[in-house]
């Protein structure tokens, strides 16, 4: 009867663990299966949950000042943060943006209307060309600008046509974006008020070992702040200098040509000098000497330096990307998710080789625990 009572037990026991796996299992597939179709719910307005975060994670550190200065009152602290945020961030990329569009749309216009001729730039570059420089090009068969001259007028064509594109879509999506745009405002406030809560709530729900879950989270901040900070300011900052000496030479289009400018420095090894080298080179073979003379000088020592100067301070040696990952992931995201690309695929690959380092050395020190308010 012992043997017996034993085996029954063990029977039940083995029946209980079976029932209980497979209910886990089906937790879990139910699990999945929600979260993805709350993923799904919320992709018309990803972007607007990802700048919410993103730009909460960037002002964190001013949020905290805030919370010691009004100390309980967390709906005061959070509208503050808020207001610092759009005036330091959303209000100026509106105003650019607004700019942009009808510097493109004006442009465009020069251009189907023949005021500006791209074309006949490149005819009276040749002319400036020296005789024996002609006579080279034509020994190796460049010598034909005709083509050349044909391809970068339709070229200016399309890239003015679709900045005047972009706008008139925007206006069209104006319903849209303004809710996208209140939506984003509205997370930033619960994400600066409730931010330390959600912190702890997505470090608990992790099913990794507490340590790889600091070191993990602890990543992706820092990974965030200097991903975006770094690139995005550096980027600022090599458009704004580059559109200035675009401004006082009488270039048009200005504005255009720095936020060119500001997007191609997100680019290594290129970047900005794809623009301001070919105009500095244009000076010198029109007999505009000091012009390009100056232009070069600039480019190389004061649009170029800013990279070697603050991209080190603000990214840092841990977080530094080599740069055939930032090309590759720049244009990669850019290509998947338009314009938030630029900072979705450099910040995907630095997760990707930060999961990956944790992995291969986890008996490194453990890092700090991650704060994302």
């Amino acid at each position: 009867r012992l043997i017996h009572s034993t085996r029954a037990g063990r029977t039940g026991h083995g029946a209980h663990m079976r029932k209980t796996s497979l209910e886990h299992k089906a937790f879990l597939l139910i699990l999945m299966a929600v979260t993805l179709a709350f993923g799904w719910i919320l992709v018309p307005f990803y972007g607007a949950v990802f700048w919410a975060v993103i730009l909460a994670i960037i002002f964190a550190p001013l949020h905290r000042r805030f919370q010691r200065i009004f100390g309980k009152r967390r709906n005061l602290a959070a509208l503050s943060s808020l207001l610092v945020c759009v005036l330091i961030a959303v209000i100026p990329m509106i105003v650019i943006s607004a700019s942009l569009a009808q510097q493109g749309a004006m442009l465009y216009q020069q251009i189907r209307s023949g005021q500006l001729d791209v074309g006949g730039y490149v005819e009276q570059l040749r002319h400036a060309l020296p005789t024996s420089v002609q006579e080279l090009l034509q020994r190796y068969g460049a010598g034909e600008f005709t083509s050349l001259r044909e391809k970068l007028s339709q070229a200016a064509m399309a890239a003015s046509q679709f900045v005047a594109n972009r706008a008139v879509s925007i206006g069209q999506n104006t319903f849209q974006f303004v809710i996208g745009f209140f939506i984003m405002l509205y997370l930033l406030f619960f994400f600066f008020r409730d931010g330390a809560q959600l912190s702890r709530r997505v470090r608990d729900a992790i099913p990794l070992e507490e340590t790889r879950k600091r070191q993990l989270l602890a990543k992706f901040t820092t990974v965030v702040r200097a991903t975006v900070k770094g690139n995005v300011i550096v980027a600022i900052t090599q458009g704004a200098l580059g559109g200035l000496i675009f401004w006082f030479f009488g270039i048009q289009g200005a504005l255009l040509w720095g936020v060119l400018m500001a997007f191609l420095s997100l680019l290594p090894a290129v970047g900005a000098g794809l623009v301001w080298l070919p105009v500095s080179v244009y000076y010198l073979v029109s007999g505009a000497i000091w012009q390009g003379i100056v232009l070069i000088l600039y480019g190389i020592f004061v649009i170029g330096l800013v990279d070697n100067v603050l991209r080190p301070l603000l990214v840092g040696k841990d977080t530094k990307m080599p740069d055939y990952v930032v090309l590759v992931s720049t244009l990669g995201g850019m290509a998947l998710f338009g314009l938030n690309g630029f900072v979705i695929g450099p910040l995907v690959a630095a997760l990707f080789m930060a999961c990956w380092a944790l992995f291969t050395n986890s008996d490194d020190d453990q890092s700090a625990p991650a704060r994302l308010s």
